[in-house]
């Protein structure tokens, strides 16, 4: 777990800065705090931070081939390298040190770009190709669901990457100017996701591609792999299941530093350190934060995991201060991102970086097996949807219109988002779902210019064209597939790398490995949901591994109580946030109204207010001129 940066000018004769590079590479500290190695050639700079975790001693990079004519940089992990090596050595190649990169370096030498095919890991890697010295090339890659970010920007002089955005930034080429389109994409979503940063001018490389670029070819992308898109796979076996979960969970076991693992009480996490125990031949380490409101603790469910298994169990009883989000977190989030769970996840982060350096998390399965209990949701709204028809529908989206938004009301009485639903397109009810507030709501907020400039950008957009994508005949699977390309890389993984790496902890997410998501992301929907409840085929595959309690237990998000936060500690930040966001970004006399009602108790805002307050100090805290014309 590293970061990196660089640049490469359109001239190979010219001799880069740097001093500049290392500026560069020192805003990203935290990811590497165990080295810094800066090197130039052929017109071309890499600057890399190191968090040694394998071949601690003589793994150092960049790593050039032994004709100096190839260097490699390499963020994450590239978890089958050992095998990868084999296979190189018998082509001929002589590695010189024991480093996971090392392999990444030689594979794109025989291979080319499409040597990512046959990486498996998290992982985002530069490469700087100077084998024909008229025209280098860079080759910038990115891990199947984008766990480890990368970011990229042309301009005059050349090319220019990183791990963060605050690496570009501190190069002083591109303006500290927010996209406009980027603003009602975040106050809809809860964050910016897609090809486009929140930065002018600045790119985010998507998972699963591979960038090249030369200065006379320019830039290229090329998408390497996918999820299938062709059709529903037959039922899995509860042996096959546990088979994968197993062999994912051994892949990410090789360390030379401290090793644990996140466990909650939910599924994943247990799931994880189960298999991990069974994997080891010495006591997992465990790491469990609770926190003192009961709805948001689920640290006795994990001590009897712990107990079960043998485990060495750190635990620690939380008292989340609000206030980081203001003072703390600001600089680890070149991008506004609204998810409140930033803050335990920061503080699970740097509880367990007391204990172990690399820690194995649960992410990712609620994607893959159909967790969230949104999707069970969603299952029932197309089951009314299909059985209501098209006048059904009709009548029920009219009742939907008139029902009362209770907000105070008991989960029973608040019927009025589901009968909506059911009377919209699957893939926009689907969308009101994982989204904060509705577009129409949004556009309220903004200054009548910005909201008048905004009129034709919709964020649903992006996410329907992959909705859309593919060709099956599964609601549940399409509602799945996109969240895999947007909410899980974008909002989820952008969360856990950047709160984890804040503390210099790496995170491994073995639920994510590719070969077991492409395996059983496309189950079919009984398969996934039953019995009103999700993740069906894998709570059946651990019955006998793990603790019914856990199997049959309510799901729990890992979340913060905003309600009583925005009513009270964070009551004068939000009041003071109000007030200084730009006028000409946000009508205020509408954010001083919705502010108003939450306070009085009279609407639940606690979302928007949250937003805004996170919005204003990554405004502050990264230096926002402004929004671009």
């Amino acid at each position: 777990m590293c970061g990196f940066t660089g640049f490469a000018l359109r001239d190979p004769s010219a001799v880069p800065d740097l001093g500049l590079l290392s500026r560069m590479a020192g805003t990203i500290s935290h990811r590497g705090p165990d080295d810094e190695v800066l090197i130039e050639r052929g017109g071309m700079a890499l600057g890399f931070r190191r968090l040694s975790i394998i071949d601690v001693a003589g793994g150092a990079q960049p790593i050039w081939n032994r004709a100096g004519t190839v260097a490699v940089a390499c963020n994450g992990e590239v978890y089958n390298f050992r095998e990868l090596r084999r296979e190189l050595e018998a082509l001929g190649y002589e590695y010189k040190t024991g480093s996971d990169a090392e392999s990444v370096l030689h594979a794109y030498e025989e291979f080319g770009p499409r040597a990512a095919e046959k990486f498996v890991g998290m992982f985002a890697f530069a490469l700087l190709d100077l084998r024909e010295p008229a025209e280098p090339r860079v080759v910038l890659g990115r891990d199947r669901f984008g766990v480890k970010p990368m970011y990229w920007a042309e301009n005059a002089e050349g090319l220019w990457w990183g791990s963060e955005v605050k690496t570009l930034l501190a190069s002083g080429r591109f303006p500290r100017e927010a996209r406009r389109e980027a603003l009602l994409d975040y106050l809809v979503q809860g964050y910016v996701g897609g090809p486009e940063s929140a930065w002018v001018g600045i790119h985010r490389l998507p998972p699963a591609t591979v960038l090249t670029w030369s200065a006379r070819s320019g830039v290229k992308l090329e998408r390497y792999w996918d999820l299938p898109t062709d059709g529903l796979r037959a039922p899995a076996s509860n042996e096959e299941v546990l088979e994968w979960v197993d062999r994912a969970v051994a892949d990410r076991l090789v360390s030379e530093v401290p090793l644990g693992a996140f466990l909650s009480g939910g599924i994943d996490s247990n799931a994880v350190a189960t298999s991990m125990a069974r994997s080891m031949s010495e006591p997992p380490v465990l790491c469990t934060v609770g926190f003192n409101e009961r709805s948001h603790d689920e640290l006795e469910l994990a001590r009897q995991t712990a107990r079960a298994l043998g485990a060495i169990h750190h635990t620690e009883v939380l008292v989340p201060d609000p206030k980081d989000v203001v003072d703390t977190l600001p600089w680890f989030f070149d991008e506004p991102l609204a998810d409140p769970s930033t803050l335990p996840t920061w503080l699970v982060s740097r509880m367990a970086r007391q204990h172990v350096t690399v820690a194995l998390s649960g992410d990712g399965g609620d994607e893959t097996f159909a967790g969230y209990r949104r999707y069970v949701h969603d299952v029932a709204e197309n089951r009314v949807r299909r059985l209501a028809g098209g006048a059904g529908r009709a009548a029920i989206g009219a009742l939907g219109k008139v029902y009362p938004k209770l907000d105070w009301a008991p989960r029973f009485l608040r019927a009025k988002t589901f009968l909506t639903n059911v009377s919209e397109d699957p893939a926009l009810a689907y969308w009101h779902s994982v989204s904060h507030m509705t577009r129409a709501e949004a556009l309220e907020l903004l200054a009548p210019d910005l909201r008048a400039s905004l009129f034709e950008h919709d964020p649903f957009t992006a996410f329907e064209a992959h909705y859309r994508r593919p060709d099956v005949d599964s609601e549940l699977y399409r509602a799945q597939y996109a969240d895999m390309h947007t909410w899980l890389p974008d909002r989820i993984l952008a969360k856990v790398d950047r709160a984890s790496m804040a503390v210099s902890l790496e995170a491994r997410e073995p639920l994510l490995d590719h070969r077991l998501v492409g395996c059983f992301a496309n189950l079919p929907d009984a398969e996934k949901v039953s019995r009103g409840r999700g993740k069906h085929r894998l709570r059946e595959a651990l019955r006998g591994r793990v603790a019914e309690n856990v199997l049959d237990g309510q799901k729990r998000g890992f979340d913060t109580p905003l309600a009583a936060w925005t009513r009270g500690a964070l009551r004068p930040a939000i009041e003071d946030a109000i007030e200084t966001l730009p006028a000409d970004w946000f009508d205020r006399s509408v954010l001083r109204a919705r502010f108003a009602a939450h306070q009085a108790g009279h609407r639940n805002h606690d979302r928007l207010l949250w937003s805004l307050l996170v919005l204003e100090h990554w405004r502050r805290r990264h230096e926002v001129a402004r929004l671009a014309a």
